[in-house]
């Protein structure tokens, strides 16, 4: 009698196995349709310099609102590039723009409008994961770029105008360019590099490492360089967005 009922226990467990496993596959293909980045790219920094020329990219990945809600906004997670100079000297591409006081949503489209500069036409967001090549970021796409007089101290930052670092960095240091470049998306959660696609870059704290500490070290730093408009957004997603 026991063993009828271990195999009707056995056979009823069997029957909701199906069922399950179904709804959990369905759960976890909905969480990567939610949190799978519409695109990828990679925004590279370079500058001249007189010792040569210096270079440093970073991995964006850009999320829209796929939630049910529909309440939340496209999103950009990712480190500031920071470039290191030599002789001391550092040029950092915020994730912030200015358009009369600092901008963090910009950055969502820094790539969309680039590709649409270069091809002159409107390519639309939905495509942007099949876009190729190399295209420059120019005027109001550049986000901010700041210098730190000393990286561990966030007041010693300077805003570095676009088309005069030398006014800033000295004699020498010129802002080469900035690209943008789409790279594979991947396979969210798995795309830590490799055939599983470009992971987002991170490295901005130890860079900065302020940015680990207590206390509010990032709205030190905006108001430092003087940007306008800092206490009306989190200072610390100018500089790394999780």
């Amino acid at each position: 009698m026991n063993l009828i009922w271990r195999a009707g226990e056995d056979e009823m467990n069997f029957k909701w196995f199906g069922p399950i496993a179904l709804l959990a596959a369905l759960v976890i293909g909905d969480q990567i349709r939610i949190n799978r980045p519409a695109h990828k790219y990679r925004l590279t920094l370079e500058v001249e310099t007189p010792q040569g020329r210096k270079s440093a990219s970073g991995v964006m990945a850009v999320h829209p609102d796929r939630s049910y809600t529909r309440r939340g906004q496209t999103r950009t997670l990712g480190d500031a590039i920071f470039v290191d100079l030599g002789q001391g000297k550092n040029l950092v591409a915020l994730l912030a723009h200015v358009d009369g006081k600092l901008v963090l949503d910009d950055v969502n489209y820094v790539a969309l409008r680039a590709y649409n500069a270069a091809a002159g036409q409107r390519v639309p967001f939905s495509e942007m994961s099949r876009m190729t090549g190399v295209v420059p970021v120019k005027g109001e796409l550049v986000p901010v770029l700041v210098t730190f007089a000393d990286p561990a101290a966030p007041g010693s930052v300077k805003v570095v105008p676009p088309g005069d670092a030398e006014a800033v960095l000295g004699k020498g240091y010129r802002l080469q360019g900035l690209a943008a470049e789409v790279v594979p998306n991947g396979f969210w959660p798995l795309d830590f590099g490799g055939a599983l696609g470009e992971p987002v870059t991170r490295g901005i704290q130890a860079k900065l490492p302020w940015l680990s500490g207590a206390g509010d070290s990032a709205t030190t730093a905006l108001r430092a360089a003087g940007l306008p408009g800092v206490e009306a957004i989190d200072a610390g997603e100018a500089f790394t967005r999780k």
